[in-house]
């Protein structure tokens, strides 16, 4: 090989040496971001969030990129997500009533802030899951097993999500907690499953009762309201008659008064007659004045025999 050939070479090599410089060069130099993400750009060190979707620009070698998915995740506590099988260390709990209880959460969440959620802690979905662990343990703990399994359920995950949203404000690790849901709770036995199902059926009967009384009630009211009606009728007629009974002796009783004012002596016999007549109806009274003549006094009627 002559020195013309040898310069040649080296020219085409400084050539494709450039070339691959300014490639390498040129694909280090921008970078996409989706509509589900968010970039954090570190420059010697200094992190910078940039969340708007598209082209953007970059210093090679010397800023580096890391991008963070935004969209909405979850994580299950009690269960596996893949297999579905239960984890009793995560689901099993105590209630107040010292009663245990398997309760199964699907939790969701979200980055909120990228460069708190790569660098202000190392795993911070971790955390999240301890801190929701720990607000479940104590949601669940302040209520009966009777409210877990049935009719508690919506207040329970309200509280839990309140207490979990309040814990993450305060550590502020750039995760945002979109909702907690309970998705199964049941008595770990099956003993305890068939009681609690008996549990339930009673509740079912008392309601049924309850309502077939108020529907008795609702039949029967109208009657006895009726009836009650009736009675104040009845008692309110009896009142005037016995008003108007009294008001009548009175009326009698008045004018015998006057009477016996004008003719005591009479009016004593008279009312000793008619009081003898009253209670002995057939006694018969014959006076004998010692001549042989006898006079019938009673009844009245045969006075002047």
């Amino acid at each position: 090989m002559n020195v013309n050939d040898s310069k040649a070479l080296m020219r085409i090599v400084k050539i494709v040496a450039v070339v691959v410089v300014v490639a390498i060069f040129g694909f280090n130099c921008y970078y996409t971001i989706g509509e589900q993400e968010q970039a954090v750009v570190t420059t010697f060190g200094r992190p910078e969030a940039v969340s708007e979707p598209g082209l953007h620009f970059k210093i090679p070698f010397i800023q580096k990129i890391t991008k963070v998915d935004t969209t909405i995740k979850g994580l299950t506590i009690g269960y596996d997500a893949k297999t579905e099988w239960p984890i009793e260390e995560e689901s099993l709990m105590i209630t107040s009533d010292y009663n245990f209880v398997n309760v199964d959460f699907y939790l969701e969440y979200k980055v909120s802030d990228p460069i708190k959620a790569l660098y202000a802690s190392k795993n911070p979905v971790a955390i999240l899951k301890n801190m929701a662990q720990g607000c479940i343990r104590s949601v669940i703990g302040s209520y009966d097993v009777d409210s877990v399994i049935t009719t508690g359920k919506s207040e329970i995950q309200s509280k839990i999500k309140t207490g979990l949203m309040e814990q993450l404000e305060l550590r502020d690790i750039g995760i945002q907690l979109v909702n907690i849901s309970i998705q199964d709770a049941e008595p770990p036995t099956e003993a305890v499953i068939e009681a609690f199902k008996a549990v339930e059926t009673a509740k079912q009967g008392k309601e049924t009762a309850i309502n077939n009384a108020k529907k008795y009630r609702s039949e029967q009211l109208p009657q006895a309201e009726a009836q009650v009606d009736q009675i104040l009728k009845t008692a309110e007629a009896e009142k005037q008659a016995r008003i108007n009974e009294a008001e009548g002796q009175a009326a009698r009783f008045n004018a015998l008064y006057e009477e016996y004012i004008k003719y005591p002596l009479i009016t004593k016999q008279r009312m000793f007659f008619e009081t003898m007549q009253e209670l002995l109806p057939d006694m018969e009274v014959i006076i004998d004045n010692g001549s042989g003549s006898v006079q019938k006094i009673l009844p009245l009627d045969s006075f002047t025999e």
